[in-house]
C-alpha cells in the first residue's frame, strides 16, 4: 500500500520590505512521505522569499519535470522557476531554457558547497540563475516549526529573513552563490 502525502495547513503573513511586498496566503502544503520537515519546511521559505498571489507549489519531489515552486504568466508561461537541493547541470539548464527567472536554494552545507564548486564555472553565463545557500543549522531551526497547521509571519529586508510561529523565532541569512545578471 502507498503511503499517503501529509497535508499541512498554512497561513503565512509576509511583509518583504525589499520588494514592498505585504500580504496573507493560505496555503495547503503536502509533504511527501520521503520529505523530509526540513525541506517542507525549506518550501515554505521559499515561498516567502518569492511571495506572489501567482506562485505555486510544484506536484512534488517525484516530479522531475516540475520545479518545487513555479509562477506562471497568465498565458501558461513559466516566469519564475524555484528549485531546491542540489540539482544537476542539465536540469538547471533545462529550467533556465524554460522560464524567465530560475532560483536554487541549497541547504546541505559542505555537500552543498561542493556541489556549487563542481558547478559554478559551467554555469556563470546562465544569465537567468541565481542561487542561495542556506545553513544547515539554520534548516534544523527551522525544522522545529513544522507542524499539520502552521501560522508563520515572515520579514524579509537584504537578504534576511525573520520566520516566526507566535513561540520562537528563527532568523536566517542567505548566502548568494550566484546572482542573475538579467532580470525576466
Amino acid at each position: 500500500m502507498a503511503l499517503k502525502a501529509t497535508i499541512h495547513r498554512v497561513q503565512l503573513q509576509v511583509a518583504d520590505m525589499d520588494r514592498h511586498y505585504y500580504a496573507d496566503h493560505a496555503l495547503t502544503v503536502a509533504q511527501h512521505p520521503s520529505e523530509t520537515d526540513e525541506r517542507m519546511m525549506v518550501r515554505l521559505l521559499a515561498f516567502a522569499l518569492n511571495a506572489d498571489e501567482a506562485l505555486a507549489f510544484g506536484r512534488g519531489v517525484s516530479t522531475e519535470d516540475e520545479p518545487d515552486l513555479w509562477r506562471r504568466d497568465l498565458t501558461g508561461e513559466i516566469e519564475q522557476w524555484i528549485q531546491l537541493g542540489q540539482p544537476d547541470e542539465k536540469s538547471i539548464r533545462r529550467a533556465c531554457g524554460r522560464a524567465g527567472d530560475v532560483v536554487i536554494y541549497t541547504y546541505s552545507g559542505h555537500g552543498a558547497a561542493l556541489w556549487w564548486e563542481s558547478l559554478a564555472g559551467k554555469l556563470a553565463t546562465l544569465e537567468n540563475l541565481t542561487v542561495f545557500a542556506i545553513a544547515p543549522e539554520t534548516v534544523q531551526a527551522l525544522s522545529g516549526m513544522a507542524a499539520k497547521s502552521m501560522n508563520l509571519s515572515a520579514t524579509l529586508q537584504d537578504d534576511t529573513v525573520w520566520l516566526a510561529d507566535g513561540e520562537q523565532a528563527v532568523e536566517i541569512t542567505l548566502e548568494r552563490l550566484k546572482a542573475a545578471t538579467r532580470q525576466a
